[in-house]
């Protein structure tokens, strides 16, 4: 199995050469990893202290990130490597100041895993809920540097449960100890006798409380805002905005203001094209021009998740084709959120359906219905910002306990 998986490492990093040639992301993929061997040299001295953490693209990174922070507040005397897979976590996050050096994840072939660990001399390597990069963990477990696992899902479906599974599994028995977040992925774990396991919950209801928290003061959208009923739909993709643009027609009272997953331009003209209305855009209309319009289009990155605290109603997109993008951001602000029917495998998503914080909707017919009850009903509207509101904050405090956790292996 081992001779099988480098194959494929070797196979997979051949393929995305080829396709630099071509693929602007590939490109950036090779191109970054270029000189790593120079880039870590230089980044620590023979005497720093060092703590890793490896997160595959943004998702991940925001996930850990409480994390880390809590770490370089409580342990101001270890240097913090970050390290992405993605370039799309790398691009976003490579000045990110919580950590002493941030860069790509050379490729997981046996050779560079032996000279990364060799040269980074860890304390302790944090993986951040998936990434399970054998060589690595092999060539760490060689370096007698303990390993763990943080904010991690384990499901049946993964191949440490399989009948084939035994090699993967055993790499499993090395890590030092998983913090997971949920009953059933520590079930999953005692199911092949893994042990070393808490339940800690997910790190990012304690990101978006510490958003929630923040200091942030917006009144050119406060002024959009003022006097009307508000929905903020975000990272939404070409299936949410053709439900959406049915809704202006039916409520024309509510002011919209939309977030797409991605703000090229040529994603903003197909939005503007698809609902049909005239619109303000966040970084080419001036402010004074913004209250006139029904729909306003954030078209640039980095404000959505402090913006959510002056809409009414969130929706969220992703849910009907691509996976359902972050509720906990809206939720936290205590207000409903609408998603579409790909949401079973994003607890907080059941969670908040079931206990009636959330709801999706398939269709226009059950949108409509959906935005009937919470802008006429004053009781429901009542009932599901209370339920979102109180089901976040009693699920923080998965940082503390990681960080806690943490403490036995970084004395001496």
């Amino acid at each position: 199995m081992s001779f099988l998986y480098n194959i494929s490492i070797a196979f997979y990093t051949l393929m995305i050469r080829i396709a630099s040639l071509f693929n602007g992301k590939a490109r950036e993929w090779v191109k970054g990893r270029k000189d790593w061997k120079k880039e870590l040299s230089a980044a620590f001295g023979k005497d720093d202290k060092i703590a890793w953490f490896h997160a595959a693209s943004l998702g991940e990174f925001e996930q850990g990130r409480p994390v880390i922070e809590a770490f370089r507040r409580d342990y101001p005397e270890f240097k913090i490597l970050l390290t992405f897979f993605s370039p799309s976590g790398y691009l976003q996050r490579k000045d990110y100041k919580g950590a002493d050096k941030v860069m790509y994840l050379p490729p997981d072939c046996a050779h560079n895993t032996r000279y990364f660990v060799k040269s980074l001399r860890p304390v302790i390597a944090v993986f951040i809920k998936y990434e399970f990069w054998y060589n690595y963990l092999s060539a760490l477990k060689k370096q007698d540097v303990p390993v763990f696992f943080i904010s991690a899902i384990f499901r049946k479906d993964q191949p440490f449960f399989k009948w084939y599974g035994s090699w993967f599994r055993k790499h499993l028995q090395d890590i030092a100890h998983f913090f997971v977040q949920d009953e059933p992925s520590a079930a999953m774990l005692g199911s092949i006798g893994i042990s070393r396991v808490t339940v800690s919950g997910d790190t990012r209801f304690d990101r978006v409380a510490d958003i929630l928290d923040s200091k942030y003061e917006n009144r050119d959208i406060e002024n959009f805002c003022r006097g009307h009923k508000v929905l903020l739909a975000g990272s939404t993709w070409p299936p949410d905005e053709e439900l959406l643009a049915t809704v202006r027609e039916s409520f024309p009272a509510l002011k919209m203001i939309i977030a797409p997953h991605e703000v090229k331009e040529e994603r903003i003209t197909q939005l503007t094209e698809t609902l049909k209305t005239d619109v303000a855009r966040y970084t080419k209309d001036t402010a004074e021009e913004w209250p006139e319009k029904q729909l306003l289009i954030i078209d640039t990155i980095g404000v959505l998740s402090s913006v959510y605290r002056y809409a009414d109603i969130a929706y969220i997109g992703g849910a009907f084709g691509t996976g359902l993008h972050n509720i906990q951001e809206p939720a936290v602000n205590g207000i409903p959120v609408i998603f579409g029917p790909g949401y079973h495998k994003f607890k907080e998503a059941v969670d908040l359906v079931r206990l009636g914080g959330a709801f999706s909707v398939s269709n226009e017919n059950e949108l409509q219905e959906c935005l009937e009850k919470l802008l006429n009903d004053h009781e429901a509207y009542k009932s599901a910002c209370d339920i979102s509101r109180r089901y976040m904050l009693e699920n923080t405090g998965a940082t503390e306990k990681i960080v806690r956790g943490l403490k036995p292996y970084l004395q001496g």
